[in-house]
């Protein structure tokens, strides 16, 4: 479900006035994460990396009040749920997109990713979810980056996450993550406080 609000009546109405006209309203932070125990769960369990970094993902933000209003176009539109978006290499050579609902239920949401990301795959048809405020993702696992910048295109204002090839130490894995987000959305210190409650979400990984 979604609904228009009135900008004014809500903790982001400074926010709206400031940054809904600028011509760069996105944020970017950029956090390195200890990422030993999703690795170590993923090999145990024999569940995707990806798919947990996405739960991981969709769980932290699920606790974070600003994830659930965001600006598009010239308003301010709050949602009831939010998605994790991943792009999937389909049977075309090519790449598509595909947007699984959040769930608290890990097993449902490795269930709904497997199921939804496979059919993306086949089809080369995107899965987009419309009436769900949708967290991007992109993961560049074949290569090594410390951060990515994204793209503003006056068009998607949504939060999006950038990652490439895990590091590892003798006894830690470590991941670089740039997060992306629209300033109307929230301010840094609400996304620096997402990204400490992602690592708490990986480190609780059972």
């Amino acid at each position: 479900m979604i609904q228009e609000v009135n900008p004014a009546e809500t903790t982001r109405a400074y926010a709206f006035e400031m940054w809904m006209k600028a011509p760069m309203p996105m944020v970017t932070l950029i956090k390195t994460f200890d990422v030993t125990r999703l690795r170590r769960v993923s090999r145990k369990r024999q569940l995707k990396v990806n798919m947990l970094m996405c739960w991981c993902i969709g769980k932290a933000a699920s606790q974070v009040k600003e994830f659930y209003m965001l600006p598009v176009d010239d308003k301010l539109i709050k949602y009831d749920s939010i998605a994790v978006n991943t792009i999937v290499a389909n049977s075309q050579g090519e790449i598509s997109s595909c947007d699984v609902p959040f769930t608290d239920d890990l097993a449902k949401f490795n269930a709904d990713y497997l199921w939804l990301t496979r059919q993306v795959a086949e089809t080369c048809e995107n899965h987009d979810m419309t009436d769900i405020m949708v967290i991007g993702t992109s993961a560049l696992v074949q290569y090594d980056i410390d951060g990515a910048v994204g793209m503003y295109s006056g068009i998607f204002n949504n939060p999006f996450m950038i990652w490439g090839r895990y590091r590892r130490d003798w006894f830690r894995t470590t991941l670089s993550v740039s997060f992306q987000f629209h300033h109307t959305q929230m301010d840094g210190a609400h996304a620096a406080h997402f990204l400490n409650l992602l690592q708490k979400e990986m480190h609780s990984l059972r």
